[in-house]
């Protein structure tokens, strides 16, 4: 599946203005502390290039947003609007969409990968924690004085990391600790109802994590999304509801969509690779070529090697 990486991240917000950012992530990573960087927003809109809308990808680092300005948040079947101050908690496992709705855009927000904080560093499981978690409701609604409160720890994050502290980066853990305890003492902004615009949009994010995962390009690149139940976690929806919505925007249900696209990559593998049955079944995500023989006569009625044979003759 294509993702977004920290990398491409800075290049995405900051546009032209990006710097070169290599050596950097690279001293991170060879100091064994995962990624950290924390920005000023009214900068970063004042400088950069970059547009102001953030769309729908599935990213690999996590990100603590302070918000203050008018804009709009669009995932699963849900849509929030930020009117004033605000703080939102991404995860890898949210996938969402962020436009701005006004030019007069202040706060703060850190980025950090999962090796920022590890177990063993901060004593919990990042991906176990509630604001993080894929049923999470990640944004939250605050006042003038809790703006104040968060923001007092964003300072200190800007501050530390220009130091030269030794310890800086154990410093900068425990301020992002310090911003995600806050955050679960928080009542996330109640969502617009919107049957009609959030069923076209969960139909549109489910098609759009599908076909990510496309083409299969080299034998090591394994499907990783294959059932209902899958999809439905990453969209933070029920099962039942997804396949509700997909029965209703598109006449198929879940289940049919997913295995007409992979039988339809399976017949480009067979065609137009010379790797075995085996490798194929194993890179659509079956553990056994029983499995995968079966499923494609379901939709061919015939085998996978009848089916290549006959194209080669």
């Amino acid at each position: 599946m294509s993702s977004i990486t920290i990398k491409e991240f800075y290049q995405d917000i900051l546009g032209d203005t990006c710097p070169d950012i290599n050596q950097f992530l690279t001293e991170n990573i060879n100091k064994d502390i995962g990624h950290f960087n924390v920005f000023d927003i009214s900068e970063i809109y004042r400088t950069s290039t970059s547009k102001t809308e953030m769309p729908y990808n599935r990213r690999t680092y996590y990100k603590i947003s302070l918000i203050n300005g008018k804009n709009k948040v669009e995932y699963a079947d849900k849509t929030i609007e930020i009117e004033d101050c605000a703080v939102l908690f991404a995860s890898p496992k949210i996938p969402y969409n962020y436009t701005n709705q006004c030019k007069e855009q202040s706060g703060h927000f850190c980025v950090f990968t999962k090796d920022f904080l590890p177990v063993t560093k901060v004593g919990l499981e990042l991906d176990f924690l509630p604001v993080f978690s894929a049923q999470s409701d990640f944004i939250f609604q605050i006042s003038t004085e809790q703006f104040h409160q968060f923001e007092a720890i964003f300072l200190k994050m800007h501050e530390e990391i220009k130091s030269d502290y030794l310890y800086k980066y154990d410093l900068l853990r425990n301020y992002v600790m310090e911003l995600i305890h806050l955050g679960q003492k928080l009542k996330p902004i109640k969502p617009i109802e919107n049957t009609k615009t959030a069923a076209s949009r969960t139909t549109t994010l489910f098609i759009e994590l599908l076909e990510r995962q496309f083409p299969i390009e080299n034998i090591s690149q394994l499907l990783q999304l294959k059932t209902p139940a899958d999809f439905a976690g990453i969209l933070g929806v029920h099962v039942n509801h997804l396949n509700r919505v997909l029965k209703e925007t598109t006449g198929k249900t879940t289940g049919e969509i997913i295995g007409s696209r992979i039988f339809q990559e399976a017949k480009i593998l067979l065609t137009q690779t010379q790797w075995n049955i085996s490798e194929i079944a194993f890179t659509l995500g079956f553990e056994e070529v029983a499995h995968f023989s079966n499923f494609f006569k379901k939709y061919s009625q015939q085998s996978p090697q009848h089916y290549r044979e006959l194209l080669i003759v």
